[in-house]
């Protein structure tokens, strides 16, 4: 697997969205290109495990840092005390690196993946659907925090069109070639309409070199196997053409 951190811009929080905007730079000794830095699945585990004992921000990143679990407790931060278990993900894509760690009612998980078009040589579970937009090459993270307070989803992405914006949705089901897979917004309850609010929007806009962030909070979690995706639409807002997809193992809080 490779691991990799992004550097990465970010744009205006969408109104009523819920969004908190995240500013600093990354890290980019991890994110030179495949075969730099390479840490084996059970290293991650254990790095969840001590970040959750011990309290302190996560090895994959904290906010204005590299990417992944804030320190603390509620839906800003990882719990104090616990066990973790890293779990590999991908389904045979070897571009992904999954973590995954849990203690004391309170997840984290971290997803990471390069985009490829549909029936690539190399498998993906990272699909653009337009390379115009999201071209074979980009990359993309998402990390989920959650625990009985709430649920915080994050997401970090670079190599797309510099100083554009674009709309990302969390979706109900896994990516597939046709960009109609992924299924609707996920809907914390049943609505005729899209809402910032009853939704995970992360719209973001790319800085001059590609690179963009966006990050939601909510105080409720996902149902089991409910979330499953995240879309990027070629335009912000509640709709738009589906641009690109990757598959998220998203997990819910355990309580309501």
């Amino acid at each position: 697997m490779t691991a990799w951190m992004v550097r990465t811009g970010h744009g205006p929080a969408h109104p009523n969205s819920g969004r908190r905007g995240t500013a600093g730079r990354e890290d980019d000794a991890m994110s030179r290109g495949r075969g730099v830095s390479r840490v084996p699945g059970l290293l991650a585990g254990t790095a969840a495990l001590l970040t959750l004992a011990c309290g302190v921000g996560a090895a994959h990143g904290a906010d204005g840092g590299a990417s992944g679990a804030p320190g603390g407790h509620g839906a800003h931060g990882a719990p104090a005390a616990g066990g973790s278990a890293q779990e590999p993900g991908g389904g045979g894509d070897p571009s992904r690196t999954d973590d995954v760690a849990a203690a004391g009612g309170s997840s984290w998980m971290r997803a990471a993946g390069v985009f490829s078009p549909p029936g690539s040589f190399v498998p993906s579970d990272a699909l653009t659907y337009d390379t115009r937009l999201v071209p074979a090459g980009a990359r993309i993270e998402v990390t989920q925090f959650a625990d009985p307070s709430g649920t915080r989803v994050g997401a970090r992405l670079r190599g797309l069109v510099p100083g554009r914006a674009y709309g990302m949705h969390v979706h109900t089901s896994p990516c597939g070639a046709d960009p109609a897979a992924a299924g609707p917004h996920y809907q914390h309850r049943p609505a005729a309409t899209a809402d910032p609010v009853n939704e995970v929007w992360l719209d973001f806009r790319t800085d001059e070199e590609g690179d963009g962030r966006a990050e939601a909070l909510h105080g409720w979690g996902f149902r089991e196997d409910g979330a499953r995706s995240v879309i990027i639409h070629d335009r912000q807002g509640g709709a738009g053409q589906r641009a690109a997809c990757f598959t998220v193992p998203f997990g819910p809080h355990g309580q309501d």
